[in-house]
């Protein structure tokens, strides 16, 4: 059986021997050097998400004053930075190396420090894990501000951290390097994708005063018209069918059953009898609609009485949803059928009925919607592989480092 105080819980197999504690304080020391001849008018931040980067691209603006940096400390290359600011990605405050390959200056609430006699990247991505986080909560405090991190440097230097053989450290520290390349590669995989669907979505509706689109297919040449919304859906309201799941709605996702959604909602099933019936592809319509356009439902379903239902008329949903959320018709075709202020907005269904929008033929409506409907399937896989990469990540480094 391992020593689980010795040994990671996964490893690669060429390796078999012990690793050995160390004090941070003894693979790195502590940078005090100060900008005090103003040399350095870069500053950097230390993001738990972005990691360091320059203030101004983190801010949209610089935040530091160029009299006040003369007192901030310099980070050359490849220096660690703590940031003591907690959050939700950062418990304990994050610790980032620099990667932009040219120094800059940080606030002397940082602590920097410079890697000696260990693999930069082992120790980089040794900080990426929870390992050492424990040693923090034992050793450290929140203080008087809730969102700052205390620690002592004599004792955050103590810091004990478990160090395999040169060889070993190389190696995990490039195969994280790797992934993480992976994972960024996939990101922008994904990015693309999206970017491609609102690009060509934008060009497949007609433009303010057009009634064709700029991009259709080539078998389509008739110009769309104009209906109402009445005259495409029609409300219904049908009740009395307990035995159907309850659905509650998350926007830009549909429905989902209520009981599986992680906003613990509460509700009296004695009352499911007052549940109005929705068929699976009919528009929703809550009261943040108004927020994020109308929904459809993913399955057959019972929703709040709340809740209007509208089921189309001879139409493709996968043609009219993207149009219900898109920006044109929420912000200048529903809003003006919005009353109230803040929590209290609702929609004036009887107003949103009079709204009118240019329709095609159901063929093509029918042709564009499995085309958007193809590529959301592409995104959502493209969106689960970046997921499971991330989740691969997340676990190889709560196993790979002690």
């Amino acid at each position: 059986m391992k020593d689980d105080k010795k040994v990671p819980q996964l490893r690669f197999p060429e390796f078999t021997d012990a690793w050995k504690q160390r004090e941070l304080g003894e693979i790195a020391e502590k940078v005090t050097k100060k900008n005090s001849n103003f040399e350095i008018s870069e500053t950097f931040t230390n993001s738990a998400e972005q990691g360091i980067i320059s203030q101004k691209d983190f801010f949209d603006h610089k935040v530091a004053s160029s009299e006040n940096i003369g007192n901030y400390y310099v980070v050359d290359k490849n220096d660690f930075v703590y940031n003591p600011r907690i959050s939700t990605t950062a418990p304990v405050g994050p610790i980032n190396r620099n990667r932009l390959g040219r120094a800059g200056v940080m606030s002397p609430l940082y602590t920097v420090f410079r890697a000696k006699d260990i693999n930069q990247l082992f120790l980089e991505w040794y900080f990426k894990s929870s390992c050492w986080h424990l040693f923090m909560y034992f050793n450290g405090d929140s203080g008087a501000r809730s969102d700052r991190f205390s620690i002592k440097d004599s004792v955050f230097f103590s810091m004990p951290i478990f160090v395999p053989s040169k060889e070993e450290q190389f190696k995990i520290g490039r195969f994280f390097d790797q992934l993480n390349e992976t994972i960024t590669l996939q990101q922008r995989k994904l990015n693309s994708l999206q970017k491609l669907k609102k690009g060509l979505l934008q060009k497949m509706f007609p433009k303010k005063g057009e009634n064709i689109p700029e991009i259709r297919f080539p078998e389509f040449s008739d110009a769309w018209k104009q209906r109402k919304f009445s005259e495409v859906f029609e409300e219904y309201s049908e009740k009395k069918h307990p035995e159907l799941p309850a659905l509650t709605i998350i926007q830009g996702k549909g429905t989902i059953l209520r009981d599986a959604s992680d906003r613990n909602l509460l509700y009296d099933k004695a009352n499911l009898a007052s549940y109005k019936l929705v068929r699976k592809d009919d528009f929703i319509v809550h009261l943040r609609t108004f927020e994020g356009g109308l929904e459809k439902a993913n399955s057959d379903g019972i929703v709040s009485p709340a809740y209007h239902i509208f089921h189309g008329k001879n139409t493709d949903t996968r043609f009219f949803y993207p149009f219900f959320r898109s920006k044109y018709f929420i912000d200048a075709l529903l809003k003006p059928h919005v009353y109230g202020i803040r929590d209290g907005k609702s929609i004036d269904i009887e107003g949103m009925k009079t709204i009118s929008f240019l329709v095609p033929s159901f063929e093509e409506q029918n042709k564009i919607g499995k085309f958007v409907e193809t590529l959301d399937n592409t995104i959502t896989l493209q969106q689960r592989k970046l997921e499971s990469l991330q989740k691969l990540k997340k676990g190889l480094l709560q196993q790979m480092f002690i």
